[in-house]
């Protein structure tokens, strides 16, 4: 077999099939070539698509034997691709040994492009998909509240009576015997705690909105019990 002459007739044919793509890189001692594949949905400078160059380079005794192949200029390509392309070329090498291989080669190349692709954009929209998923299910916590425990209720609601002053306010009043006005009676009223623990106690979860106390202090909460000097918090009015 003439192998140069094998060459030059299917440099030929590959000009004809790729007419204005094929680009002869060399001539001697072999051809170099290049011809560039993408999928169809390949844009420019973006990340839509997948694109290539394959460079082809014929040896003394090709098709009896592979002739070389890199790739080059791999635009939007995954880690390891370019080697797994490589290898895939390789496989349909030594499948089409003894006959002239390109267009063989090319066509394989681009089918696995496509594939490849195809499974880019399961991956992107599966990643999407959970990325929504978890901002949804973020939002709807963020509205749920805080979901409170016995423990954690005693210790936000210890926190709140300090900052709010319900604490010492009651401790001074307990030293100097003073009266507390009907809001403080109410704001430091230990049995509210364990009236509230008992919801706890019963295994529901309750949930907090803890916007709604941060503003006690605005409201306009007039203590007219402490303008009757014979009022008496033990006495109801029915019984007066």
């Amino acid at each position: 077999m003439d192998y140069k002459d094998e060459q030059r007739n299917e440099i030929e044919a590959l000009e004809s099939i790729y007419c204005g793509e094929l680009e002869i890189l060399a001539t001697e001692p072999f051809y170099t070539f290049a011809i560039p594949i993408k999928t169809e949905e390949y844009e420019t400078e973006t990340d839509n698509g997948l694109s290539c160059r394959l460079e082809f380079t014929y040896t003394s005794k090709y098709p009896d034997e592979p002739l070389l192949i890199s790739i080059t200029e791999q635009e939007n390509f995954e880690n390891g691709d370019d080697e797994k392309l490589k290898a895939h070329l390789m496989e349909q090498m030594n499948e089409n040994l003894g006959m002239v291989m390109v267009f063989t080669l090319v066509s394989a190349a681009q089918e696995w492009l496509n594939v490849q692709w195809d499974k880019i954009k399961v991956r992107r929209e599966e990643t999407a998909a959970k990325k929504q998923r978890e901002e949804e299910e973020a939002e709807r916590k963020r509205f749920e509240g805080t979901r409170v425990t016995v423990e954690s209720f005693l210790s936000w609601k210890e926190k709140f009576d300090e900052e709010m002053g319900f604490t010492k306010r009651r401790e001074l009043a307990d030293r100097e015997g003073k009266k507390l006005t009907g809001r403080e009676l109410f704001m430091t009223d230990k049995t509210l705690d364990q009236s509230d623990l008992k919801f706890l106690d019963d295994g529901d979860a309750v949930k907090v909105d803890e916007s709604l106390f941060q503003n006690l202090d605005d409201l306009d909460l007039e203590d007219d019990d402490d303008d009757d000097p014979d009022f008496d918090p033990n006495i109801s009015d029915d019984s007066a």
